[in-house]
This record gives structure tokens, sequence and C-alpha cells, in this order.
């Protein structure tokens, strides 16, 4: 509160208040340098941030923050040439790729040169024609599929093919849209006297939203399978083409026409073509950084690894490079510097949860799931499986490849998911009232924090006994997966299942002065729990850690639906 009075105190007209004393203007200006991070912190505030906005020439014209993508967008149009397919997750920024793409065929260099104060991009003093293309652009983001269908669908295109239409000034004779885009794209070409590019955006979005209605589906995928294949026979027409998406549906779906598409969604060479890296982060976001240093009293390597942590962590190859969510990012900066679930909050993954839980797949191994090429390319209504989908959507990323066997290590990108998705299982798991949910929100981390292991499970017992008595399933894996998610959801670094030398911990929670070896048994007593762990040698690896270490043996009594008996013994470092 002190830099931010010193800050205020250099707006005043004559006479300003530091710390209980009056000084000049000119005094409170030579200030500055004492408090430059705080007064950085007002600065950074006046910036703009794009969120939200997907439209290049916007962010260009109005001198939004642009996080320059130039260099690689370059080498893919001067590249193979090749139709090229994109997956990533929603809110990564494919629609400003889309639309940063129309830009560069349009031929509007300008808004690549310094504009509003803003440098030029990467790609203005690169070897490019500049040469103007018709762009067609396709969105099917618009459109409520989810309860109007196909009709949804034919409304959109309908509307979309006669805007494109009327941009490039040509005439639809049809009145089938494969048809009319066929001719768009055609007549498009022979007008400007140049190939034409076509860019379509959200491919999937009515698939997606019609998943849970069979029906309506199978309708919606028929006709986007006619009104994509026209885009195969339409080759010798086009310059480039670009779908993106964040799914592939399977060959035999609407993809079945399209097996010419270069997919680029697990090419390391674009791996960042969507997404924020830590260099792109610390190069053009320096102003929000220091702002919110100053205004939080913060070290720089303590805040820059809680970016990491909270918001880093998507891979979208073998390649060992990790980005930012870019919507999670910018909201951050633009609530100055609070850690929240901003990406997370946009979506609710219902279906996901949904899918998980009629798949049986053990919660445990969401962050240790082994996948091949091939798994991620099957995602169809009838092969639907979970470990793509999680994927694909952004609940799961890439955290290690095996070159040897070809397989891919899934695991949660970040803090920001791995708690927030554990909250939604735990609503579908548990359904306990959302008032006992606060509190043990409020209170747990503390008592963990403060090694106060009765409060712990004084805090695990009362949510416990909120949950609705006809759902609780009398197995030890159910209260096993019930306490892994309420420590996931916190954010407490917990590992179920952990495998040791000589066994497996049921539940481990390490925090910055303690180690928690959880060891769950059903219907028995907690003294077996704690011999399992001492027998077991459980804690041997932290032994010497500097850590005090608690050894917590827990019996979940049936009857009562909640714990029963429970004991520990803590080892001083």
């Amino acid at each position: 509160m002190v830099m931010r009075e010193a800050v205020l105190s250099t707006n005043s007209h004559q006479v300003s208040t530091f710390n209980g004393k009056q000084t000049t203007l000119f005094g409170a200006l030579t200030l500055f340098f004492d408090f430059a991070p705080a007064i950085l912190y007002f600065t950074y505030m006046k910036r703009l941030l794009p969120i939200g906005i997907q439209d290049f020439s916007k962010i260009r014209e109005r001198g939004f923050v642009y996080v320059d993508k130039t260099t690689r967008i370059h080498e893919l149009i001067t590249g193979s040439g090749e139709p090229f397919f994109l997956s990533r997750p929603r809110r990564f920024g494919k629609s400003l790729l889309c639309s940063t793409l129309g830009a560069i065929f349009e031929g509007r260099r300008e808004l690549f040169g310094e504009m509003a104060g803003r440098p030029a991009l990467a790609i203005n003093s690169l070897d490019w024609e500049w040469k103007k293309h018709p762009v067609i652009r396709i969105d099917l983001n618009a459109g409520d599929y989810a309860n109007e269908g196909l009709d949804a669908l034919r409304a959109v295109l309908s509307y979309q093919l006669k805007f494109e239409a009327e941009k490039q000034g040509v005439t639809l004779d049809d009145t089938n849209h494969a048809n009319q885009f066929a001719g768009l794209i055609q007549k498009s070409c022979d007008k400007a006297g140049e190939r034409t590019v076509v860019i379509i955006d959200e491919y999937d979005k009515p698939l997606l939203e019609t998943i849970n209605n069979p029906a309506a589906h199978e309708k919606i995928k028929s006709a986007l399978k006619g009104f994509y294949g026209v885009l195969k026979s339409s080759d010798p027409y086009l310059r480039f083409l670009l779908l993106t998406g964040v799914t592939k549906f399977s060959q035999v779906s609407v993809f079945s026409d399209l097996n010419h598409l270069d997919d680029l969604t697990l090419d390391p060479c674009y791996a960042d073509l969507c997404g924020i890296t830590q260099e792109e982060l610390e190069r053009d976001f320096g102003p929000e950084i220091d702002g919110i240093l100053g205004e939080t009293g913060r070290s720089r390597e303590e805040y820059m690894d809680g970016l990491r942590q909270y918001y880093n962590g998507y891979r979208f190859s073998k390649k060992p490079l990790k980005v930012y969510n870019p919507f999670g990012l910018l909201n951050h900066f633009k609530k100055g510097g609070e850690f929240s679930p901003y990406w997370y909050d946009t979506g609710t993954p219902t279906f996901l949860v949904k899918l998980i839980a009629e798949q049986k797949i053990n919660i445990f191994n969401l962050t240790n799931m082994q996948v091949g090429y091939a798994d991620f390319r099957q995602y169809d209504v009838e092969n639907m499986r979970a470990e793509p989908v999680l994927y694909q959507s952004g609940y799961l990323t890439i955290v290690d490849y095996d070159d040897e066997d070809g397989a891919f290590t899934l695991d949660y990108p970040n803090i920001e998911v791995r708690a927030s998705f554990a909250k939604s299982l735990l609503d579908r798991y548990l359904q306990a009232p959302s008032n006992t949910l606060k509190a043990l929100i409020f209170e747990l981390p503390k008592a963990l924090r403060n090694g106060n292991i009765v409060e712990v499970m004084n805090l695990i017992r009362q949510y416990l006994a909120s949950i609705p008595y006809d759902i609780i399933e009398k197995t030890e894996n159910y209260y096993r997966t019930a306490i892994h998610l309420i420590f996931t959801m916190l954010g407490l670094g917990c590992r179920s299942e952990v495998r040791i030398a000589d066994g497996r911990i049921d539940t481990l929670v390490e925090t910055k002065n303690y180690v928690y070896c959880f060891k769950f048994k059903l219907d028995k007593t907690a003294d077996e729990a704690l011999a399992q762990i001492d027998t077991k040698e459980y804690l041997l690896p932290w032994t010497g850690s500097g850590k005090k270490l608690f050894k917590v043996g827990v019996n979940f009594d049936s009857e009562k639906r909640n714990i029963g008996e429970w004991k520990y013994i803590d080892v001083l470092p």
C-alpha cells in the first residue's frame, strides 16, 4: 500500500501526501526510481490486452498487445503448400491464427508494419510476395447446434456462404450448400485471377455440440462430409487450405474425403503456433510482470514459478516445448496478478466427466496415461475413447515421449486444470453441498501447511458426512478416490498409488515442511494400516529430507459411511 500511495501522489496538482508527509509535485516525481515497479503496475493497466479478440486487423489497428507468430506462419505458407489441419484446445488462438492468415493472403501488408506505436512484425522483413488472393473464411463457431441440430448448421452455412460470395463479388447459382461452396471457390479464383485461399475455423463445433444426440449428430456429420468433400475436388483452384478445430474425427467420418490434409496437430515444427512460450511471455509482457511484482512485493523467481505452475505446461508434440494458455495468462494480467482458473471456467467438461464414469477409467491413472499416435485419431461417436478426448480438449497434455516404442505419456498440464478438473469429478462422484466444500477449500490447505493432522482429518470427516448416503459405494476404492480428489482439487501436490521399491502408497501429500503418507483400510483397523506403512517402509525415500513425516492409518467404516478409526505417528526431521 505504501507503493500505491507513492504512485497516486504523482497525479496531484501541487501537494501530495506520502507516508503522512506533504511533498511538492516535483518531490513526488523524484520518487519514481524508488517506486518504479509500482508505477509500472499502473502503466501496464493501460496496455490493451486482446482478451477474446480474434480479429487480427483490430488488434493491430487499435494497438493491442500481439504475440508475434508470423515467423512460424511464414514457414507454414512458404513450405510444402499442402492443405493443412490443426487441432488445438478451445481459446488457444486458433481463430486469431485464421484471421492473421487471411490478412496475409489478402496482401494487407500495412497491418504488419509499424502500427499504433507497435513495431513491425517479423514477416514484414521476410521474403513474401504480398500478392492479393481471394480469401474465403468459414467460421462454424456460431449456431445453436445442440438445440436446433441440422437446421442450425444450414442457417450458419447459408449466411456464411452468402457473406463470402458478396465479399468476392460473385453470385451463387445453386441452393445446395456443397455445390454453392464449390462454385464460390472456382468463381472467386476465376474473377481474381489468383487461386483461392480457404480457411475453415471450428470445423467440428456442430459435431461436438450434438455428440449426446446421436440422431442430430449423424445428420450433421453427413451434411458436413459432403460440404468438406468439395475441398478435395477444388484443389486446382486452391492456393492454401486450413481447417482448425478441437478434435479430429476419424477417417471413417467427415475426414474420409479429406485424407490429403497435412495434420499439424503433433508436428514439432508448429508446436508453438498457438499458445505462448516462456520466451514470448518474458519478451512481450515485461510491463505486466514488473507491475505485478511491484504491486505484490513478490520475488521475480517466486512469481515466474507460480505462472509456470498455474498456466504453462501444454505440449503438442514429442518435442519438449511447453506453452502457456493465452486466455488464462491474459486474464491473469488483466486482474492484476490474480491466480484463477479463467480458461477452465469458460467451459464445463460435463461430457468428459460422464465419459470417464461410463468407461470406468481409474481416476488415479489420469496422471499417467500411455497412448500412441493412432490413439490421437480415435475420436468418433462409435469409437469414443477418453484418452484422446481429454488430450484434444486440453484437460490432459503430453508430458513425455518414448522414442523406442513411440508412446506418449499424458498428464494434467498445470495446477489450473488439475485442481479444477478434480473439482468437477468431485461434484460428479460425491455431490456434497457447496457450503461444506467451501469450508474444506479454505481450511484444509492451511491445516496441512501447519502440520495440524487432527484438523485435517476432522475436516475430511465433516465433508464425507455431508455426502448423500445413497450415492456412497461401500468400497475401499470409493473412499480412496474421494480423498484423492479432495487433495487434488486443492492443488496440494497430491499423488495416489505412488509406486516405490517395496509397494505402492495409497496417497501422499507433500508441502513445504511436511510429508503425509496415508494408508487406507475398509472395515479393518487403523493399526493394520500403520503397520503396513512401517513394514513396507513407505516413507524411506523421504527420510533425511528435512521435513516432518506423518504416517496416517485410516480405516473407513462401511456402516457409518465415513472414517471410523484413524491414527498417526509423526517422525521429526
